[in-house]
């Protein structure tokens, strides 16, 4: 039996990695096909592999505060996880209230209890013309979940390179998810997400803007496991696999 850590660590987005998956953003050219891209962008092909840099960073902090348990892939199709115990990265299955839904990341011993799912908008025009839509998604994700599993916490970054970002919506996007990640109690609204952080980050440099959010606001990337441990706590402190309840 794992026993539960005393806090969650802080999710670490590996500068060194983010700088390298930036010079295929800034790059005008696909280094796997070697065929032209809009500059300023990832090609198709490279956005899950990026975003699976920022999944693992989330995957080992999780694992940690649930008692270094192992990090697997989920089978294809499963609705239940591989080992009894384990933090699963990678489509996760889940069967909510208004539809089924893949999540990048899941613990679920009995049943869903954390799920985290990474959105992307991956350069200027994208930003524009989807962000709305993502918004939907992430309170739509939410809300099939929550209605089947009031209990379980729902957990989500938002990922955008800083030159994508214009200023026209820096407040508007912040200001939302701040509102979206409000949910503290199983009664709470079930479009609601129990943590939500926005990460802006340099390609050029790949680190993380420290900027935005600004610095008292919720969704800063160094509040997702100061958010989530405690709701944690409350919800299954002393429950099995943790204690014998």
């Amino acid at each position: 039996m794992a026993k539960l850590s005393s806090s969650m660590p802080a999710v670490n987005l590996p500068e060194s990695e983010l700088k390298i998956w930036g010079k295929n953003w800034l790059s005008d050219t696909d280094p796997e096909t070697r065929k032209k891209k809009s500059k300023s962008a990832f090609a198709p092909n490279q956005i899950t592999p990026f975003s699976e840099v920022i999944d693992n960073a989330v995957g080992r902090s999780l694992a940690t505060m649930l008692g270094g348990i192992n990090i697997v892939k989920p089978h294809a199709k499963s609705l239940l996880p591989p080992e009894k115990d384990c933090v699963e990265i990678g489509h996760t299955k889940i069967v909510g209230g208004i539809r089924t839904q893949n999540f990048d990341l899941a613990y679920r011993p009995d049943g869903p209890r954390i799920v985290y799912d990474l959105k992307t908008l991956n350069d200027l025009k994208s930003v524009g013309k989807n962000w709305r839509n993502m918004i939907n998604d992430l309170a739509t994700e939410s809300a099939t979940v929550h209605t089947r599993f009031p209990y379980c916490i729902v957990g989500f970054i938002v990922v955008i390179p800083r030159p994508a970002l214009s200023s026209k919506y820096e407040f508007d996007i912040s200001r939302t998810l701040e509102r979206l990640g409000t949910r503290k109690r199983p009664l709470d609204e079930m479009h609601l997400a129990e943590v939500v952080s926005l990460v802006i980050w340099d390609p050029a440099t790949g680190k993380v803007d420290q900027n935005i959010p600004e610095k008292d606001s919720n969704i800063r990337i160094e509040n997702f496991s100061k958010t989530l441990y405690p709701i944690y706590l409350e919800r299954y402190k002393g429950l099995t696999p943790h204690g014998s309840g």
